[in-house]
């Protein structure tokens, strides 16, 4: 099992862009020679990440303070003629009075601005893996899915509840420096712990042409009506379609010296019976540069729209990670966004450190929607514990047109501690 992604890993997602294919748990152990030493001698998961998260929001009279634990502990067997089985359970659940709104649905009439980390108890993953044939993982059951940098589909395992598909996966890399990815999604179990059903195809082919640097094209169909963007689009069906190439890398340029570079586009369209006004495109381009643990780079991202009428979404993707910590952008706004951002890392001492600063505006009209600083700071204080600090400060702009473009200025700061077994 992985810890969620360190914002010393964002050196690596969106920097050098290492990010493996599909991050999920690690290799499993060599045979077992009996179905009993299989289910015996196996691997206990544990995870444990108490989060202290205050929220300041213009408008609102009280500032949030959740004091949250999530627990994740599980089983995964030793494979018996390449077939294993991996069951976790998890359990969030606030510490100390909730002071803090956890159910977005009530943002307007809460005096609390939105913490949604709600209180669960259940089954987190449970899969069957086989690995019986040559260069190939098969996967089967509840499953964590990341995504080359987690944009369109990842498990959002910043939010306590992490999202998890049930799925059907496969992985073959039999061809050298290609990792072939398939799945067929029949539902999904989003950060609010809601199940919502499912017709969704993936294919994501990856070539990585030089260690660290990899060109990528995927197709990601999803055909569901209901999803988090609905309200934000005001469609009865947003069922769409991703086609989109990436080229993403450090070129090393000596020895310390590293060309750090994104390219993407992609398009995005109605499937199924989405409804036809889904109509847009997406491009992210970037360029900086690395020495040794100290990087800094500019990109630009933009996700477009469909003339004011629809702006590109990402209902699937982990949308925490992008344009801004503050996460007043997880749904797009109708004339779209596009983002410019400077990003910076170092490693000091033993501390990991990241800053990005954002400038916003609506792709289609250019409208301002503000700007955003972000700080981070991880501490890997021993082995298998490490402490994170994080900090958001949303400066909004001044009221645009419409309600998806006008904002509030909104403050975040985390206190984090991470204990993985």
């Amino acid at each position: 099992m992985r810890n969620h992604l360190a914002w010393w890993g964002m050196v690596t997602l969106i920097g050098a862009g290492g990010v493996p294919l599909v991050c999920t748990a690690d290799e499993p152990p060599a045979e077992a020679t009996t179905l009993g030493e299989a289910l015996t001698d196996g691997n206990l998961l544990l995870f444990l990440r108490p989060r202290w998260e205050h929220v300041e929001q213009d408008g609102k009279p009280k500032d949030a303070d959740a004091f949250t634990m999530r627990t994740l502990i599980g089983w995964r067997t030793k494979p018996w003629h390449g077939l294993s089985a991996t069951v976790e359970g998890i359990n969030v659940g606030h510490i100390g009075s909730q002071d803090y709104n956890d159910d977005p649905a009530a943002a307007a009439a809460s005096p609390y601005p939105v913490v949604a980390d709600p209180d669960m108890s259940g089954i987190n993953q449970l899969y069957a893996q086989y690995t019986g044939v040559p260069e190939t993982d098969i996967k089967v059951g509840w499953q964590s899915v990341k995504l080359d940098n987690v944009r369109f589909i990842g498990n959002v395992d910043f939010r306590q509840v992490m999202q998890v598909l049930d799925a059907a996966a496969i992985e073959n890399k039999s061809i050298e420096n290609l990792s072939i990815y398939a799945a067929y999604v029949w539902r999904v179990r989003n950060i609010l712990d809601q199940q919502l059903g499912s017709r969704t195809p993936l294919v994501n082919l990856r070539y990585g042409w030089k260690p660290g640097n990899d060109i990528i094209g995927y197709a990601y169909l999803q055909d569901q009506a209901k999803t988090n963007q609905n309200a934000a689009t005001g469609f009865a069906d947003n069922s769409n379609q991703i086609y989109g190439v990436r080229a993403n890398g450090a070129y090393p340029l000596g020895e310390k010296w590293k060309l750090l570079y994104t390219a993407e586009y992609a398009k995005q369209d109605d499937y199924g019976d989405g409804d036809s006004r889904i109509d847009a495109d997406y491009y992210h381009v970037g360029i900086g540069g690395q020495w040794g643990p100290f990087f800094l780079r500019v990109d630009q991202e933009k996700l477009g729209s469909n003339d004011g009428v629809y702006g590109f979404q990402t209902p699937l993707g982990t949308n925490h990670l992008f344009q801004g910590w503050a996460d007043q952008f997880l749904t797009t706004p109708r004339a779209g966004i596009r983002d410019t951002f400077l990003a910076a890392g170092a490693k000091v001492w033993k501390l990991n450190l990241y800053a990005e600063a954002h400038k916003f505006e609506t792709a289609f009209g250019g409208i301002d929607l503000g700007s955003e600083f972000d700080l981070g700071v991880t501490w890997p204080i021993m082995k298998r514990l490490s402490a994170k600090f994080e900090y958001a400060d949303y400066d909004a702009a001044e009221a645009g047109p419409t309600p998806d473009t006008t904002k509030v200025d909104v403050r975040k700061v985390w206190l984090t501690l991470i204990f993985q077994y």
